[in-house]
């Protein structure tokens, strides 16, 4: 089942349960991949990479309003921010662990020789690659660099 079909599945759930907050996480990822598509110009879905990508925005935008919400001390603002994430993160793959991470960059740093900081670009672009969307980007990098220098 593609995502725009899941998403479309979980959205009539959430009309009849009347979950609004839901029901805005779901329309929101719905209207991203419209745009994602309709912007290449194709009929076609989109891959499965690109909308992995398109969720992981989705889910820092929402970290990062929540985040602002909690500092400027408005927890009615930043409680639906977080109920979002919690409703688009259902639909990106399992997250790996700090270990498993830092495992698997370890293991490209001894393939490639990579030692430096000055290796960093290439050894971020092969994590990136391996990884994909199963952890952030903020958290592949604070890894790298803690393993190069």
């Amino acid at each position: 089942m593609s995502l725009s079909a899941k998403v479309m599945s979980e959205m009539k759930e959430a009309m009849k349960s009347k979950d609004t907050i839901a029901l805005e996480a779901l329309r929101a990822i719905k209207s991203e991949l419209l745009l994602a598509q309709t912007a290449t110009g194709s009929k076609e879905e989109l891959a499965e990479a690109d909308e992995i990508k398109i969720l992981q925005r989705l889910v820092k935008m929402r970290k990062d309003s929540a985040e602002i919400f909690s500092k400027q001390n408005r927890p009615d603002l930043a409680e639906p921010e977080l109920v979002q994430i919690s409703v688009i993160e259902k639909f990106l793959p399992a997250q790996l662990s700090e270990s498993e991470i830092e495992a698997i960059i370890s293991k490209i740093i001894s393939e490639t020789g990579a030692s430096g900081i000055a290796s960093m670009g290439k050894v971020m672009g092969l994590a990136s690659s391996q990884i994909g969307g199963q952890a952030e980007g903020k958290v592949i990098s604070g890894i790298v660099k803690k393993l190069l220098t």
